[in-house]
């Protein structure tokens, strides 16, 4: 049996790659080009090395805070690029690669240049905001303004003379710096002051004023009738001119107190007419020249930033990868003495020649005079554990990740994933015509997989497309299951030929409710056609689907313990198999293997027998006759033995393997020389690779056998219910079913029984949202929920421990932008 098993070839996804522990002695002058090869290689996961220390105590702390600090204005660039609305184009000549110093003095320049011109431009923008509120506040205050023609007004206020300055417009001082000047008196002592605030504000305003002044004011206000720029915040408001009638000096230092307060700005408005439409021509014009200004200030910023767009992506990822190397060089340690670096990693067996040709190429082409010295290390812990995958077989191993990643070289459950898990979860979907828009969603996204894998998705959308595969075999084993089912929306088709049944005689009209005698052989493909909608069709059905949902997870059961025989003979653990493996084999189908082995008999022979009675009566009354319910020759006897091996695997369980591990123990330390062990059971912290033999563990017996006794307790109970378990194929394939022929019958067909267009409309618009989002949507996520928990629990149970951790290479190309 062992040279049979020999024999058989390695499967490649079986179990994980064989990892080596490698050491490495780099010189100063060739560390970075070094650890830039082996980024570039990405088949090499370095140790840290100096774990203890904080991340400013490292040897390239400084380099790393460069970096960092590029990092930050190139994010500064992609921001004020977005903002400006404008893309990122690439040049298409080739460019040279660009050294980091010179790359940190040509972002330090830009960086002043675009800060400049942004403080220029936003200046510029709080003057021209200003300007726009003081026209509206001259165009809206003047109908408040009553002139005297009987009294002259004397010097108005008139905007300050460095507003209109023209050494520039950056240096004029703002309007709202601008000390208010007393407005002129008239014979009563009437004074005012105009502004522009917020709409929000506005009642609490003139509330506040009016207590301030104790009701000796005259308020009135307007609404500006467009949203403008407040010039302090940049936001787009609603604002409301006002303009406040008072007397008194003291009345008018509330007022500005108040106007500050609530953030209004105040502007002078002049009570004659003619210096009024003056002062509106002069800042209609001053408007005109600023936007002027604005405008070739935004085209000069824009050109600037196009200019540094056309390198962006590729200095974020010149950064970006340099950040990556130096963060690397600080796991490794430093050697003052000798000037060199040395550092420790995993890599895969196969990548040994590899990292040695790619070591020697960094050290020819960096000019040192002492090569990289490359050599194996022997491991103390476990190895990472790395799968090679593809498209196809990356995302059913993600599946089987999110649960937990396989201990070292453990069998692999997503080799057999790839199969049962679409199968499984078209066992409880099956509709072949459901299982036609699945594939049509699932061709789609392979037919734009290209376009689609450059571009940035959202969380949904990422999830489908990493899923595609998947989706694709679901929808194939869907068609399938369906075909068997002879469900397409819920309709059965003769696809096969015709049915085997025909009416009784020729009164029999209506051939879906009595009357159907068989006259030919079976239907050759599936369910018969004619059983849909006879008055047996559930009670047929849902005995073929519970039986076949057993059968299958029975199946599938086995297979998780075939599977933990191999790990335990891989790790060369005889106990594993001769107290675990054998024992539960026996359990597991001396009770359901044998309820299986009926259905099949039952199932070939068409006999009558309940075999709810055959199984409750073998543990109640196991020497009694079956009578009509015996199935073959033998069966009471076989009954017995069945169920006394059931009971004796129970103990055989239990007890051996706690008392055998307690012996191994104490003949090892009476300096007996035995075969180490390779299971967990042995030492529950170490792996199987490491060096047991060096170290004195305290045996705890009592705290194996509770385990033992745990862990047997929970497979015998479990064999129950993970039985039990498997009846949700079952279940929702009979509910995935019955919902689809009541949105068939009672929504389509009724609708269609209308000679109203509008109704039939109606009916096929609600059958079709129907079908895509309860059908299409709910049951496709309802299903595979289940077929995921079958996985992890009922068949992964068996066999997969799931402790490991992944192999985590340092490579370029899994730098994403996150880690800058």
């Amino acid at each position: 049996m062992d040279d049979f098993l020999d024999k058989l070839p390695q499967m490649d996804l079986m179990r994980s790659e064989k990892m080596t522990l490698v050491q490495l002695i780099i010189p100063v002058d060739s560390a970075h080009r070094s650890v830039t090869y082996l980024g570039e290689l990405g088949l090499l996961q370095f140790r840290d090395l100096n774990a203890d220390k904080s991340p400013f105590q490292r040897t390239f702390a400084t380099q790393v805070k460069r970096c960092g600090e590029m990092s930050r204005k190139l994010r500064f660039f992609k921001d004020q690029i977005d903002k400006a609305g404008l893309r990122c184009l690439q040049r298409h000549e080739l460019e040279l690669n660009i050294e980091l110093g010179d790359l940190e003095r040509q972002l330090a320049d830009h960086e002043h240049e675009v800060l400049e011109m942004n403080s220029n431009s936003e200046k510029l923008r709080q003057t021209y905001n200003e300007l726009l509120e003081f026209k509206i506040v001259l165009q809206k205050a003047s109908g408040f303004l009553v002139s005297s023609n009987a009294h002259a007004i004397g010097d108005e206020t008139e905007l300050h003379e460095s507003t209109y300055s023209n050494n520039g417009f950056i240096e004029s001082s703002s309007l709202l710096e601008q000390e208010m000047r007393p407005e002129p008196l008239n014979q009563s002592g009437l004074r005012f002051i105009s502004g522009i605030i917020n709409k929000d504000k506005l009642l609490r305003f003139e509330r506040m004023l009016f207590r301030a002044t104790r009701g000796n004011m005259l308020f009135n206000q307007t609404p500006s009738d467009e949203e403008i720029m407040d010039p302090s915040t940049s936001e787009m408001v609603e604002k409301n001119v006002f303009v406040v009638f008072f007397s008194g000096e003291q009345a008018r230092t509330k007022i500005l107190k108040i106007c500050e307060a609530f953030g209004a700005n105040c502007y002078p408005v002049p009570e004659d007419i003619t210096k009024q439409r003056q002062l509106t021509r002069e800042v209609l014009s001053r408007l005109s020249d600023l936007e002027a200004t604005l405008d070739a200030g935004s085209r000069h910023r824009n050109n600037a930033l196009n200019a540094v767009g056309y390198s962006l992506t590729k200095w974020m990822t010149t950064v970006r990868r340099e950040k990556a190397v130096y963060d690397t060089l600080n796991m490794l340690n430093f050697d003052v003495t000798k000037k060199c670096l040395v550092g420790e990693g995993w890599c895969p067996t196969f990548a040994k020649t590899q990292i040695h040709e790619v070591l020697q190429r960094a050290t020819s082409d960096s000019n040192s005079q002492v090569g990289v010295i490359f050599h194996v290390m022997h491991a103390v812990e476990s190895p990472p554990t790395y799968f090679r995958t593809n498209k196809l077989t990356n995302a059913f191993q993600e599946i089987i990740d999110a649960y937990g990643v396989a201990r070292y070289q453990e069998a692999n459950p997503a080799v057999y994933s790839v199969v049962t898990y679409p199968f499984l979860f078209a066992v409880m979907f099956g509709d072949w015509g459901h299982g036609l828009c699945l594939l049509l969603g699932a061709l789609y996204l392979l037919a734009r997989e290209r376009k689609l894998s450059k571009q940035k998705l959202g969380s949904f959308m990422e999830m489908l497309f990493g899923g595609r595969y998947v989706i694709l075999l679901m929808a194939l084993f869907s068609i399938y299951c369906g075909l068997i089912y002879n469900e397409f929306f819920s309709v059965p088709f003769h696809i096969f030929g015709g049915s085997a049944y025909k009416c009784r005689d020729t009164t029999c009209s209506d051939a879906y409710t009595a009357g159907l005698v068989k006259y030919r052989d079976p239907y050759p493909f599936g369910v018969d056609p004619s059983w849909r909608g006879s008055r047996s069709e559930l009670p047929y059905l849902n005995s073929l689907k519970m039986k076949m949902s057993i059968l299958l997870g029975i199946a599938q059961m086995n297979l998780g313990l075939i599977l933990s025989f191999f790990n335990a003979r891989f790790f060369g653990s005889s106990l594993d198999i001769r107290y675990q493996f054998i024992p539960q084999m026996i359990f597991l189908n001396s009770l359901f293997g044998y309820l299986s082995l009926l259905i099949i008999i039952k199932w070939c022979t068409g006999s009558q027998a309940d075999l709810y009675h055959v199984m409750i009566y073998m543990f109640l009354s196991p020497t009694e006759e079956l009578g009509e319910n015996e199935l073959f020759w033998g069966q009471r006897p076989l009954q017995i033995l069945l169920l006394l091996l059931a009971f004796i695997a129970v103990p055989w369980m239990l007890f051996p393997k706690p008392f055998a591990l307690r012996k191994i123990h104490m003949e090892r330390f009476q300096g007996r020389t035995y075969g180490l062990l390779g299971t967990s059971e042995v030492d529950l912290d170490v792996e199987p690779d490491s060096a047991r033999s060096h170290q004195e563990e305290e045996f705890n017996f009592s705290e194996i056998f509770v385990h033992q006794l745990i862990h047997s307790i929970e497979f015998v109970l479990g064999s129950v219910s993970n039985t039990a378990s498997y009846l949700r194929l079952w279940a929702l394939s009979l509910a995935h079913s019955e919902l689809s022929t009541v949105f068939y019958e009672k929504v389509l067909l009724l609708a269609w029984g209308y000679e109203n267009i509008l109704i039939r409309l109606i009916g096929v618009v609600v059958f079709a949202f129907a079908t895509a989002f309860i059908l299409l949507m709910m049951e496709t996520l309802s299903a595979f929920l289940h077929a995921l928990r079958l996985h992890w629990v009922e068949f992964m149970g068996k066999f997969f421990h799931g402790d490991g951790y992944k192999f985590k290479p340092f490579s370029f190309t899994l730098i994403s932008d996150d880690d800058e």
